[in-house]
């Protein structure tokens, strides 16, 4: 079950004092930073804090600290802020982003180039991107023809280039010649057989034997023999 106190930034310093005493056993916790930080701003002004005494200003982080759940050193930088720009709001992100080089229409160019050329290796199509700007004059190389082999290989792992450059065949099925019945072509070559099976019928329920006729198509060598048709007689 969740409770939510109303005013509850409208309490005076002795009602504040009074609280955390008999609420020491009891924590509470935001339910999200930028409401946090609201109800921390309007706790701040509702108290006047700049105007307080020491003492006062000490009860007010503490009751800030407790009502929002924050340490008291993330309470007091809250208090700075609003100190200092008379406001409590999130801190935008200052993380450094360098400027980018490569274009999307640089990597749709060289995605088409690597299908055309069946993607050849880095160095290999770094020479191709130099040919076309400086010896054919394709202004749209400008910038990939100066690029290095391993900053290639990045822009060929990007998802952009994926997307461009994925080809998609069906699966071909593979020819096997394997008990191919046709004339042989020995070139002149011994070794090539041509074989002839002949039954000889069966007689009252049993079966008969098979002739086996095995003549080399280059030195005419003939091999006769039968068997029978069991399995495990020769």
């Amino acid at each position: 079950m969740q409770l939510r106190m109303q005013n509850a930034e409208t309490l005076n310093p002795e009602q504040i004092r009074r609280f955390l005493e008999t609420g020491e056993g009891i924590t509470f916790a935001g339910q999200g930073q930028a409401e946090t930080y609201a109800w921390a701003q309007q706790l701040l002004v509702a108290q006047e804090y700049a105007c307080q005494g020491k003492k006062e200003r000490g009860i007010i982080r503490a009751y800030l600290s407790k009502m929002t759940g924050l340490s008291m050193a993330q309470t007091a930088r809250l208090i700075r802020m609003y100190r200092e720009t008379g406001m409590v709001a999130p801190t935008p992100s200052r993380r450094h982003q360098f400027n980018r080089k490569y274009t999307d229409g640089d990597i749709a160019l060289l995605a088409e180039l690597d299908r055309a050329h069946e993607r050849l290796s880095g160095p290999a199509t770094r020479c191709i991107l130099q040919r076309e700007y400086q010896r054919f004059g394709k202004l749209e190389y400008a910038r990939l023809a100066q690029i290095s082999v391993g900053h290639l290989y990045n822009l060929r792992n990007s998802t952009s280039y994926r997307k461009r450059a994925a080809v998609w065949e069906p699966t071909r099925p593979t020819a096997v010649s394997i008990g191919e019945r046709k004339k042989p072509d020995p070139k002149g070559r011994p070794g090539f057989l041509r074989i002839d099976t002949v039954h000889q019928g069966d007689w009252d329920g049993a079966k008969g034997v098979y002739h086996i006729n095995a003549v080399d198509t280059v030195t005419q060598w003939e091999v006769i023999g039968c068997a029978t048709g069991s399995a495990n007689s020769t």
